[in-house]
Order: structure tokens, then C-alpha cells, then sequence
């Protein structure tokens, strides 16, 4: 069995927020494995076949900067060890609509991942970074993660939703390693320019 988790935080003034973009790869991985995702608490939870494999589909479990606990809970809910698990979420330090797959790690200034990583005690697990650039001069990064998006930055992001549930079947079929080398390549970004 693979739980995979999509980083976000709780409540409708968040849903549409950058932050919350691990959450959008669940439920579009969800559609597409046919898995019904339901509110369980704060999080949003469903379980199917990905082929022969098990799989759990988790988001937004509390607030960002706490999803360590409640996931450490799923593992144990679930009798799995942190390298069952697969974490999606935004990077900064990433181009907007860039993917790149991490094995193991530190956290890069992510606090979402920094509460794993302390609730799990190790940084053995995989990552899934979906990067969503960096603000404008002068604009704080968390107010930046937290505003809305715009249809611009939809139109960047949405395609890359795709190749995120491409990389996740590469890693859950394939392994970590043949993912890396698939996906963690500079894949010209969709631009409209004609």
C-alpha cells in the first residue's frame, strides 16, 4: 500500500490558494484512479487500485505548518513506514509549473515538510515538488502562498497537475529512481506565445 498526501491547508478561503496545490494534484489523481475522496476531519481521504497497488489518497490533513501529526496518524492508521509514503507539495524554489521528484532530504524552508519530517523523525520519504516561483520583489513569501490564484497562473499550473498524476503512477509502478530521471527534467513550460 502507498498513501499519498497532498500538503494544503483546511477551509474554502484556502482552497484556491498556491499553497494549497498539493491538495489540487489529489483530487486530480482521484479522478483519474476513480477514487472517491471524502472529509474525514480536516482531511480529505480516499482509497483505491492504482493497477494491483493499494493506495490511499489523503489532503489537507490541519493547517500547514502542522501536518506532521496527523500523517505520522495515518501511517500508523494504515501499518506503513515512511517510505510507503509520497508527499506533493508547492516549492518556491521551483519555476511556476516545474516538477521535480526528492528522495529523502531536508525541508528548504517548508514548514509543511519541516512538520513531517519532526512528527516522522526521519526525512526518508518522497517528495513530489510542484513549484510555483517566487514572489514579486518586495511581496512576502507567505502572504504570496496564500492569495488566491489568477487565471495566468492557472493556465501555467494545470498542465503540470497532469504530469504530477504521471509522476505518481511512474513512482508507485516504476520506483523512485526511473521517476527522477522521467520527470525531474527542464520540459519546456506552456506558454501561449504564437
Amino acid at each position: 500500500m502507498r498513501l499519498v498526501v497532498g500538503l494544503g491547508n483546511p477551509g474554502h478561503a484556502y482552497t484556491q490558494t498556491l499553497h494549497n496545490i498539493g491538495m489540487w494534484a489529489i483530487e486530480r489523481a482521484a479522478a483519474r484512479w476513480s477514487i472517491r475522496l471524502t472529509r474525514r476531519g480536516l482531511a480529505h481521504r480516499g482509497s483505491g487500485r492504482l493497477g494491483s497497488e493499494l493506495i490511499e489518497l489523503a489532503g489537507t490533513l490541519d493547517w500547514m505548518n502542522l501536518s506532521g501529526p496527523p500523517l505520522k496518524g495515518l501511517l500508523r492508521e494504515f501499518k506503513l513506514t515512511a517510505e510507503d509514503l509520497i508527499v506533493i507539495h508547492d516549492d518556491l524554489d521551483l519555476e511556476p509549473g516545474r516538477l521535480r521528484i526528492k528522495l529523502a532530504g531536508g525541508h528548504g524552508g517548508h514548514n509543511g515538510i519541516k512538520s513531517v519530517i519532526e512528527a516522522l523523525g526521519t526525512p526518508q520519504f518522497v517528495r513530489v515538488k510542484i513549484g510555483i516561483g517566487r514572489p514579486a520583489p518586495g511581496q512576502n513569501s507567505a502572504d504570496y502562498v496564500l492569495e488566491p490564484v489568477t487565471r495566468d497562473e492557472v493556465q501555467v499550473l494545470e498542465p503540470c497537475l497532469d504530469r504530477a498524476v504521471d509522476a505518481l503512477e511512474c513512482l508507485i509502478h516504476r520506483g523512485a529512481a526511473v521517476a527522477m530521471n522521467e520527470f525531474n527534467v527542464r520540459e519546456p513550460l506552456n506558454t501561449n506565445d504564437e
